[in-house]
């Protein structure tokens, strides 16, 4: 007889629940004065900070502070690149001297620093998807549900993800969104022009990442109810909303609001809140609301502080909006006072408010020093 209330088939009693899974629900639930939750969106200083001293072999929950999680989650519906299976090789193209073109396993042509392509943005020299031809014989082939490699870990991450439901962890579903999927296949301006010029290949690639994205999810859901789908989309850019919201609802939100109705009809435990998390760098607060009210957004990270995002303001304008990010990289990298000021104008406000979890906007860069990134952990733990 199936336990109703095993975090699978149903809630798991609150009192059953570790300690951390319990924390982070009530970040969720947006319930004020709780001690905050400590993790990091990611890094790429590593290497300049085992140069000023750091352990190579740190343990970064330990170093830090942060807390330990065992939510696993589901991944196999893409993030920033389309889920291509099998992936493009990836090969130097070309050899520039400092920098080098290599295709990447999206199929693009990128130039980047030589033997170095992670952790900063490289720049896209070319595409796959140019028209309906390109699109048929390069990638769409790539992008069949049925392929049997998108599943060959399914059983091992499906256990895993069922252990950490059973201690009422959040289980989430990551995904491409439509704004990233589409930038991948077409490049950063070649998605934009093909919305006016070929808008039927559009609605093709969009039909092609549904049935995808639907047939993942379904596969993973056979194993235990999904908390949160989060969606990369990466939809904003310092002013604004990269298209309007006419665009997005002819392109976008059928797509989404059907594959959120499938995901829904499939629960488990059908009586659980699905949780919506949409990321997106840039100036995010005008697509707030349309994505609230299109798709029933509940969650939003990581708020760029240099296009303008303030998560105190934005808190106060939206109370039900859960909020993760929000810290300067910027600021973290300029000194102890700076940090200082920081901290205390965010942290006791929203810890006060509830639903929020600090990390920095990005991932933690080169120019923010070991000492500096200590000195902000210590602050930040007074919170937690």
């Amino acid at each position: 007889m199936t336990n109703k209330n095993d975090g699978i088939y149903g809630m798991l009693p609150r009192e059953k629940m570790d300690p951390q899974a319990q924390a982070m629900r009530d970040y969720y639930a947006i319930i004020p004065d709780q001690p905050l939750i400590q993790k990091e969106f990611g890094y790429y200083c590593k290497e300049e900070w085992i140069e000023q001293g750091l352990d190579p072999e740190a343990d970064f929950e330990k170093e830090f502070g942060y807390n330990i999680s065992n939510s696993v989650g589901f991944q196999g519906a893409g993030w920033v690149d389309a889920e291509f299976s099998p992936a493009f090789e990836e090969k130097i193209i070309e050899d520039r001297g400092e920098h080098e073109v290599v295709q990447d396993k999206a199929g693009r042509l990128v130039l980047c620093f030589k033997n170095r392509r992670n952790g900063f943005m490289p720049e896209y020299l070319d595409s796959p998807v140019k028209d309906h031809k390109t699109w048929e014989e390069k990638c769409k082939w790539r992008l069949d549900p049925n392929t049997p490699a998108r599943y060959e870990k399914l059983e091992e991450i499906g256990i895993l993800n069922q252990e950490a439901a059973r201690k009422g962890y959040m289980i989430t579903q990551r995904i491409a969104g439509g704004i990233m999927y589409l930038r991948s296949l077409m490049g950063p301006e070649g998605w934009l022009y093909m919305l006016y010029d070929d808008p039927e290949l559009v609605h093709d690639c969009m039909k092609t990442w549904f049935k995808l994205t639907d047939a993942v999810i379904t596969n993973h859901q056979k194993y235990t109810t999904i908390d949160e789908l989060f969606i990369a989309e990466d939809g904003c850019y310092k002013s604004g909303s990269l298209i309007s919201r006419e665009i997005m609802k002819e392109f976008l939100f059928p797509y989404y609001q059907q594959l959120i109705t499938n995901l829904k009809s499939r629960q488990l435990d059908s009586t659980r809140h699905l949780y919506i998390q949409i990321d997106t760098d840039g100036f995010c607060v005008p697509v707030i609301d349309w994505y609230h009210e299109e798709i029933g957004m509940d969650a939003m990270s990581p708020f760029e502080v240099a296009s303008g995002c303030d998560v105190v303001k934005i808190g106060q304008q939206y109370p039900w909006l859960i909020i993760s990010g929000g810290i300067d990289k910027r600021v973290l990298a300029q000194g102890k006072d700076a940090i200082d000021k920081m901290v205390d104008y965010i942290m006791p406000a929203m810890k006060k408010r509830g639903g929020y979890l600090p990390t920095c906007d990005h991932g933690v860069p080169a120019e923010v020093s070991l000492e500096n990134y200590r000195y902000y952990r210590k602050r930040a733990l007074e919170f937690a």
